[in-house]
This record gives structure tokens, C-alpha cells and sequence, in this order.
């Protein structure tokens, strides 16, 4: 049974454990703040880019640049966005799952990964997959050009003929209780597929390019993919400050529940320890009466 000692030991070393949890709760709010308000921001730029570059392409077609080219060869690159830091709950081990299951059902006989985030790097370092390229250490301060320097290196790869298709894992921002793992193709870029409704003509654009269809190709392509990968690398910096907001939120409940159950036990166990004690003065004080008469 634990003694006095040892329970209030115990008490100190949760409550030790609550300041801890507490303050990376306030801390990862105060971050996730402004990473809500860049994502909500970037969002509609991104969101209408899309957009934009999906009539472009099914206007132009394939043949107008090398990004919009459809291929159906075996080589598939993946790219896999998870943090640097653990404590988050479920935010890495469900990229984790998403992105080890989209493997296990490719069926491209090559593939090639490229891992954001110590977690992603130290999960599949000791797996089968080639990893051929590895960034981490960037998240406190990500910027546009760390999402350049990962969207120009795959394109590179994909206008030399190097993979035929590339993919993005990673945490979308729902709420800060709420990410959703996603798979989003990033090349070659989809061309709009919008359906007509029923009995009315299919939608048809006429577009007019000045300087030339192929200069605003070579412009707006590689923005878009650079924007895209921008914004899910600030989707995931945004899920996982909110997974760490609510997981040590959760942490600090516990413990404080905790907290109560120990202080209880430490007073029946004080309580139990006064009673002995009394019984022991009272069986001795009685043995004395008895012995003097």
C-alpha cells in the first residue's frame, strides 16, 4: 500500500505535469491564431486558382504545356506533410495510416516519396519506400518560398519525364477539434469537368490570351502548383495546432481529475493513519489502567 510519502509525492508530480500541458495549450492557441487567419485567408486565392486553371486546361489541352500533359506510366511521387513534434494526438498517426494505405493500394510499380516532418522522415526511414528528398526543421517559420522549393522540385521532375503523377498527404483544417487526412492530386493539373444540367446546354467559355496562350501557361502553372502546396503545408501547421490545443487541453483535465482522486486516497490514508494511532494510545492507556489495578 502507498504511503503518505509516496501519494504526495505523486500529487506533486502530476501538478507539475498540469503547469506543463497548461502552457502548451495557451501557447499552441496563441499560434493557432494566426495560423487560422493565414489559412482563411489563403483559402479563397487558392480555392478560385483551381478553378481558373481547371477551364484553362480543358481549353488549352495537354499539349500546351508540359504540366498539363496526361500520362499513364507506373511512376508515382507522393508527397507526405506531417509536424515535427508529437503531442498532438491523432494528427500524425492518421496521415500516417492515409498515406501507408494509399501506397498499399497503388499500383504503380514505382514510387518515391518525399516526406515533410520528422514524424513522416522517422516513419518511413525504416521502411521500404525510397525517400528522395526530406524537409524539416521549417514549421515556426514557414513562408511561401519553403513551399516553392518543394513544388519546383517535383515539377522539375515531372517536365524531365522522371514520374508521371504527384500527390499530396496531409491534415486539412476543419476546426481546431477537426482535421481531416486528404489525398489531393497535384500533377498533372486536372482539367473542369462540369456537368450541364439536364436539358441545358453544355457551358462553353471563349477565352482571349494577350500576351500568348503559352506565356500565361508558363506563369500561371507553376504559381498554381507553388499555391497549392503553399496551402497545404498551412492547412497542416493549422490541424496541428489545433490537435495540440486540444490534446493538452485534454491533458490538463485529466490531470486535474487525477489531482482529485490522489487527494482523496492521501486523506483516507491520513485518516486510517490518525485512527491507528489513536487506537494504539488508547489499547496502551487501557493496558496501563488494567495494569495498576
Amino acid at each position: 500500500m502507498a504511503t503518505l510519502r509516496d501519494i504526495r509525492r505523486r500529487i506533486r508530480s502530476v501538478q507539475s505535469t498540469q503547469k506543463i500541458t497548461r502552457a502548451m495549450k495557451l501557447v499552441a492557441a496563441a499560434k493557432l491564431r494566426r495560423a487560422q487567419e493565414r489559412i482563411l485567408s489563403a483559402r479563397p486565392y487558392a480555392t478560385k486558382m483551381t478553378e481558373l486553371l481547371g477551364n484553362l486546361a480543358a481549353d488549352a489541352g495537354p499539349e500546351a504545356h508540359p504540366l498539363l500533359e496526361q500520362r499513364a506510366g507506373p511512376r508515382r511521387h507522393i508527397v507526405i506533410i506531417t509536424s515535427d513534434k508529437g503531442l498532438a494526438g491523432a494528427f500524425n498517426s492518421n496521415i500516417l495510416r492515409r498515406s501507408l494505405e494509399f501506397i498499399r493500394e497503388s499500383i504503380a510499380t514505382e514510387l518515391t516519396l518525399v516526406v515533410v516532418g520528422r514524424k513522416a522522415r522517422d516513419f518511413y526511414r525504416r521502411r521500404q519506400w525510397r525517400i528522395k528528398k526530406e524537409m524539416i526543421g521549417f514549421w515556426d517559420r514557414l513562408a511561401y518560398s519553403h513551399a516553392c522549393e518543394l513544388a519546383d522540385a517535383f515539377m522539375e521532375q515531372y517536365q524531365a519525364g522522371e514520374v508521371d503523377e504527384v500527390h499530396l498527404i496531409y491534415n486539412e483544417f476543419r476546426s481546431v477539434a477537426v482535421q481531416r487526412a486528404v489525398r489531393q492530386q497535384i500533377l498533372p493539373i486536372a482539367r473542369a469537368a462540369a456537368l450541364p444540367a439536364e436539358g441545358q446546354p453544355a457551358p462553353s467559355a471563349d477565352y482571349l490570351y494577350e500576351p500568348s496562350l503559352a506565356a500565361i501557361l508558363d506563369g500561371l502553372l507553376p504559381r498554381h502548383i507553388r499555391t497549392q502546396v503553399y496551402r497545404a503545408l498551412m492547412e497542416s501547421l493549422a490541424g496541428e495546432y489545433g490537435a495540440r490545443m486540444t490534446a493538452m487541453e485534454a491533458a490538463t483535465r485529466n490531470a486535474k481529475e487525477m489531482i482529485e482522486i490522489l487527494t482523496i486516497q492521501y486523506n483516507k490514508a491520513r485518516q486510517e493513519k490518525i485512527m491507528k494511532e489513536l487506537l494504539d494510545i488508547v489499547g496502551g492507556a487501557e493496558a496501563l489502567r488494567q495494569g495498576a489495578g
